[in-house]
């Protein structure tokens, strides 16, 4: 899994877990909401500024957004 793939399931994750719709999401760190759509589907690079607000926003540390998840096997 890419790099750019564990950020997109683990901000779709934290987004769940934290009760975010989203528009809210977006509207909160200030990126539009379909820049966040791409995110969410690996389909867009993300700058550490933009991971930095997310995180943010989310209260979670920068580096759990990136965090590889392992596998259960």
């Amino acid at each position: 899994m890419s790099l750019r793939q564990v950020f997109a399931a683990n901000l779709r994750r934290v987004r769940h877990v934290r009760g975010f719709p989203q528009e809210d999401l977006a509207h909160t760190a200030d990126v539009d909401r379909t820049y966040l759509s791409r995110m969410e589907r690996s389909a867009s690079n993300v700058g550490i500024d933009i991971i930095a607000k997310l995180a943010h926003v989310l209260k979670v540390e920068r580096a759990e957004l990136l965090k590889a998840v392992a596998s259960k096997s």
